[in-house]
């Protein structure tokens, strides 16, 4: 066992399942969320957040959920399509997720987001060139961001190990737009 594996016992962290949900203007911008809260505090992330297991909540009733919640934005489940399936173990040691990918299936106006600023953070458009310029997590540059640019318009699946120094990862599924 490596000395970072060492630190936890990864088989009794907690699991959470969650939603990021892209959002694209029609000039190439994508809506994120300079977050104020953890995880990834004072970090960018697409708009999403943990399903309500509780009430056996589904990712797509998620990903609506969220977008409305953190953006104010109604969209019809016809306008979301999940294209994307992530699983992190041990992310920063504290848990293990596993995050469906949604992405609007048509561009957004920005006059269309009603509010920019909330509890959780402030909503900005990046171009989608800058994004790796912006602090993120490293799973996201590394890992998450390339594959998202990739399969717009298709599907992918990855699952991450951060448990390991350096953290590794392996495409399960990719099938390009």
């Amino acid at each position: 066992m490596n000395l970072h594996a060492a630190q936890y016992d990864t088989a009794n962290l907690p699991y959470k399942v969650a939603v990021l949900c892209y959002l694209w203007d029609a000039e190439g911008r994508i809506l994120m969320l300079h977050r104020k809260k953890p995880p990834n505090i004072d970090m960018y992330s697409p708009v999403g957040g943990k399903l309500e297991i509780s009430r056996g909540e589904s990712p797509h009733e998620c990903a609506i959920r969220e977008l409305h919640e953190e953006t104010g934005l109604a969209l019809a489940d016809e306008e979301m399509r999940m294209f994307g399936m992530v699983s992190e173990r041990a992310y920063q040691g504290e848990m293990h997720w596993l995050i469906f990918l949604f992405e609007c299936t048509r561009h957004v106006r920005a006059e269309e987001i009603p509010m920019t600023e909330f509890d959780e953070g402030r909503l900005e458009w990046i171009a989608g060139a800058d994004v790796e310029k912006l602090p993120i997590p490293i799973t996201d540059r590394e890992i998450m961001w390339p594959l998202v640019r990739a399969h717009r318009g298709g599907y992918f699946s990855v699952d991450i190990d951060c448990s390991t120094q350096p953290m590794s990862h392996r495409v399960r599924e990719t099938r390009p737009a």
